[in-house]
């Protein structure tokens, strides 16, 4: 396999200002206008630039044009691709100043990347690195590269090769990635390096973590803001993962009512963490409210108060009555060992009002000694509270998709954050561009209820226009929180996506619209291609019994890339070991091709018919766009003739002479990461149409 280089630019210093899932972007937007056009000049930008994420919410189309012509003389001048770069750095720049620069956020799930600035902080790289210390220190493979040096570039050089990040994802969420399918041999070839990081950005995701603007490219040149911003997110997820109701009832004491119960359930987790501090700040008799973890926090007497409250035997007045800030901060860590908590942090970081490593400070105090006790009868209503294995299994993943998009508005609690209509209306813009009517649309926070009723009333009527059935469904039902049907909506809507996704690859091959894609031509597609690599397993429907074992998805996985799969591996899938063995192995397999799933093994043991018809879809659309780049000739042989192919749906040969000249440019995905597949020869597609 060739390695894959990614686009290059002859000015490093300008290449820096983007990631390779930004410059494929761009590229393929600038080649597009060539094509149409014959070159690419300055007043052909403003139509390029207007329909980007980016600016369209800025700038008219009309202010982009005086804008470039402010910088130009001459806007018929024919423009290279690193001029192209440099009047997208400009428009930025001028969006950056309109909007009053770019906020930063206390949150490491809601950071962004930006292409204007990229400086990292070596007070957060020395405490990640402590983190990875202290975690992975014991880890078969990686202990004999452990203990890094926080002062050099032992980080960057060790997450090269994929192997830390995905441990690191291991230990946030356990059991995420099946450690089997990691590639950990001393030397990795390009191939097995790129399978690697595809896994980790595929699992980040299926953890929660943002990734729109990475790439693999930026982890095999181990960008640091890059990959510091994504180490951030993964151990943010594992400090906070006890955070709520259903790993920690007792947090029920923090309310007082059912009301208040329901509120605590859609808050995010440093919310949360922010209601716990306060709970026992104001048992302290601490008078103050602390808002944040940078500035209310600084003096560091909220931190002295804290682990009074929780720990007086090990702590005592003497914090507090020291005058000085950074001793105080200093005392307020010995005492924090004193409770397990590892130092991540230094008397600097607190009094300089590091609000990343602030929060996760008092992330460690809660897990070490959390201070709740609340009686029997409130954490059993806590419990009444928490939904069913497969409402959960269903909200998590709706939930993980939805953030997966790269929506504005991040999902903490599905059924409480969609209740007002408007991420719902986010989803839908990204799934059928145009359809929202953003006029009539309220932003959070909305006080009056019927705004909320009229959000989801339009939710409601996109929904019919896309022919999804929603019988005797108003838009108030979701206002209330009916969890059946807003699961059954984003159903419905996931299931559009992924069809949408796959017609659209296909039609492009032959340059109009093609005929709707069925979950008959997916099933069809999957028993032809396990058939034509010689195996006999066969999938009645997505919800066939025999499924369970797992067998069929692995032979499907070896049949659309055969190197992928490891049968030395795979289990007879005959006991509930064995099937779970296999689940969990498909699972990491799928993303390791290029999968972006959030599915869990349960679903594959249980045969959850719509997982199952997700995982066997992102399978047939990773192959489709193979097909579209490397011309699967093979599928056109004359034992796969239309002629032959089953009732359910078109035969796999239909389907692929329909993909086999597609434009490598071509597709425009709503997921940016499904660019940087397993396959190192990848199609590239555009992420901020």
């Amino acid at each position: 396999m060739s390695s894959f280089v990614g686009v290059i630019v002859s000015d490093t210093e300008l290449q820096s200002q983007f990631t390779q899932v930004e410059l494929r972007s761009l590229k393929s937007k600038f080649l597009s206008t060539k094509t149409q056009n014959g070159r690419v000049t300055v007043k052909d930008l403003p139509a390029v630039f207007v329909k980007l994420k980016a600016f369209h919410e800025m700038f008219t189309e009309d202010e982009i044009k005086a804008i470039l012509e402010e910088s130009s003389k001459d806007s018929g001048e024919e423009l290279d691709f690193e001029s192209f770069l440099r009047a997208h750095l400009n428009l930025q720049a001028r969006a950056a100043a309109k909007s009053g620069g770019s906020k930063s956020s206390s949150s490491f799930l809601k950071a962004t990347t930006t292409t204007v600035h990229h400086s990292i902080n070596e007070n957060e790289k020395a405490s990640y690195v402590a983190h990875i210390n202290s975690y992975l220190a014991e880890d078969s493979f990686l202990k004999k590269y452990l203990p890094l040096d926080p002062a050099t570039n032992a980080l960057f050089d060790l997450v090269k090769d994929g192997v830390l990040l995905c441990k690191l994802i291991n230990i946030a969420v356990p059991g995420t990635i099946d450690e089997r399918a990691i590639n950990t041999k001393g030397v990795l070839n390009p191939w097995e390096r790129n399978e690697n990081h595809t896994l980790c950005l595929n699992s980040a995701k299926a953890i929660g973590c943002t990734v729109v603007n990475i790439g693999t490219q930026d982890l095999v040149e181990a960008r640091p803001h890059l990959l510091l911003g994504l180490i951030s997110q993964i151990i943010k997820i594992q400090l906070l993962a006890d955070l709520n109701l259903k790993k920690t009832p007792q947090l029920v004491e923090l309310v007082d009512d059912s009301q208040e119960v329901e509120e605590l359930l859609g808050l995010p987790p440093e919310k949360v963490l922010l209601k716990w501090m306060n709970f026992h700040l104001k048992k302290s008799g601490y008078e103050k409210q602390v808002t944040n973890f940078s500035s209310d926090v600084k003096d560091g007497e909220a931190y002295a108060y804290l682990l009074n409250a929780l720990a007086p035997e090990l702590s005592g007045p003497t914090a507090l009555d020291t005058k000085d800030p950074t001793q105080r901060a200093n005392m307020v860590l010995e005492q924090a060992e004193k409770l397990d908590c590892k130092r991540y942090l230094t008397p600097k970081d607190i009094v300089e009002g590091s609000p990343n490593l602030n929060l996760a400070f008092v992330a460690q105090i809660f897990q070490h000694r959390n201070g709740l006790t609340a009686d029997s009868k409130k954490i059993s209503f806590a419990e009444m509270m928490t939904d069913d294995a497969q409402t959960s299994r269903e909200e998590r993943c709706f939930r993980l998709w939805i953030n997966s998009l790269g929506t504005a508005t991040y999902v903490n609690n599905l059924f409480e954050d969609v209740r007002n209509g408007w991420v719902l209306l986010e989803v839908l813009d990204k799934i059928s561009s145009g359809s929202v009517n953003w006029k009539t649309a309220s932003k959070p926070p909305i006080k009056m209820p019927f705004r909320k009723v009229e959000n989801c009333n339009q939710v409601i009527e996109i929904g019919k226009n896309l022919n999804f059935s929603l019988v005797n469904v108003a838009g108030n039902d979701f206002v209330q929180g009916n969890k059946k049907l807003i699961l059954a909506y984003l159903w419905q809507l996931m299931r559009f996506s992924m069809l949408q996704l796959l017609k659209n690859l296909r039609s492009h091959s032959q340059g109009k619209a093609g005929k709707e894609m069925t979950d008959a031509d997916i099933l069809n597609w999957a028993n032809r291609k396990v058939k034509k690599a010689g195996r006999t397993s066969q999938m009645e429907s997505f919800k066939d019994k025999n499924l369970s074992s797992g067998i069929f998805f692995l032979e499907l996985l070896s049949a659309v890339e055969p190197r992928v799969v490891n049968w030395s591996l795979a289990t007879k899938g005959e006991t509930e070991e064995d099937k779970k063995l296999n689940a969990t192995y498909i699972i990491s397999v799928a993303r390791k091709l290029g999968c972006s799933i959030f599915l869990l093994p349960e679903d594959i043991m249980e045969v959850n018919q719509k997982m199952i018809l997700t995982l066997t879809a992102c399978i047939m659309y990773w192959s489709m766009q193979q097909a579209g780049a490397e011309s699967e000739s093979v599928l056109n042989s004359p034992e796969d003739s239309p002629t032959k192919a089953s009732n359910a749906g078109e035969s796999e040969a239909v389907l692929a002479s329909e993909v086999s000249n597609l434009s490598i440019n071509a597709v425009a995905s709503v997921d940016a990461t499904s660019q940087q597949t397993g396959n190192e020869r990848k199609t590239s597609h555009t992420v901020e149409e």
